[in-house]
């Protein structure tokens, strides 16, 4: 089989792609934010010989849901303005190994780097999302601005935080009508952080870290990109309401969230909304 120039592969230009719209948002300062894309087998048997590794890792627990998948992931302290500049030292594609006990790289930390600190947090997340969505594939966590705003001034009830999104923008409902969950505020890159947004992510493709930013989960870049954005945006439209004096003089009521869900056929989250009326 003839392989192919990886800088050529959709998976690596996607992620250059998504990484730079992230920064050029201010959502990614530094080093902060990291991402993880899981990968088909026969795609990247294109581009790399799966039977070479070059180091192995152990993994700070078992994820054997995961075992054998692939995942192309941004490197640990990678600043997300520097990956199009150079993948192979800010990424890297890894495998889970058949015991799901550790990670295989394949390709990429060319400086000897390691994957991100959060890797344990999307794990998590991609197992516990694959099993409500077999299309899952891309994890996303960033320091989106508006929502860790957000969480400096709203109650961190995650019932009433995505009530509050869904009254922003029309389109809020139709995008996540499973709503947004929310965490306390917790040390990151532990494996923790990691089960916590995992069990949040059995029934909420998004997670808000107070006073840190928000994982989103989608059935492909662009779809976790989207999710975030939306997200966001609602947040600032918020931010910018509450910071004009009188506040809210009206909001997306509940009736019309209803009429919403009906007009796209969605359903919204159970608890968010007041009962219909007859």
């Amino acid at each position: 089989m003839i392989i192919h120039d990886i800088y050529e592969s959709p998976f690596i230009n996607e992620m250059c792609e998504v990484t730079k719209n992230l920064w050029r948002n201010g959502w990614d300062e530094r080093n902060g934010g990291n991402i993880s894309y899981m990968l088909d087998t026969e795609e990247v048997r294109l581009y790399l010989d799966l039977g070479r590794s070059i180091n192995e890792a152990d993994l700070d627990f078992e994820v054997k849901e995961l075992a054998g998948k692939i995942f192309l992931v941004s490197a640990s302290g990678s600043y997300f303005k520097n990956i199009c500049k150079n993948p192979a030292k800010n990424l890297a594609i890894v495998k889970i190994s058949d015991d799901g006990k550790k990670y295989h790289v394949l390709w990429g930390l060319e400086d000897g780097g390691v994957p991100t600190s959060e890797l344990a947090s999307h794990l998590k997340c991609h197992a516990v999302r694959l099993a409500q969505d077999p299309d899952h594939r891309v994890i996303l966590h960033c320091h989106s601005i508006a929502i860790s705003a957000m969480t400096f001034v709203h109650e961190l009830d995650e019932k009433k935080f995505t009530r509050s999104l869904w009254e922003m923008i029309t389109e809020c409902l139709v995008v996540f009508p499973d709503g947004v969950s929310v965490l306390p505020w917790m040390v990151a890159g532990t494996v923790e952080l990691g089960l916590a947004s995992a069990e949040k992510m059995r029934d909420s493709r998004v997670v808000i870290w107070p006073h840190h930013g928000i994982m989103g989960a989608g059935q492909s870049m662009d779809d976790a990109f989207g999710l975030v954005e939306t997200v966001e945006k609602a947040a600032d439209i918020y931010m910018r309401v509450v910071s004009v004096p009188g506040g809210f003089k009206q909001k997306i009521s509940s009736e019309q969230l209803w009429a919403l869900s009906d007009q796209f056929g969605v359903t919204p989250k159970a608890g968010i909304l007041e009962d219909r009326k007859n």
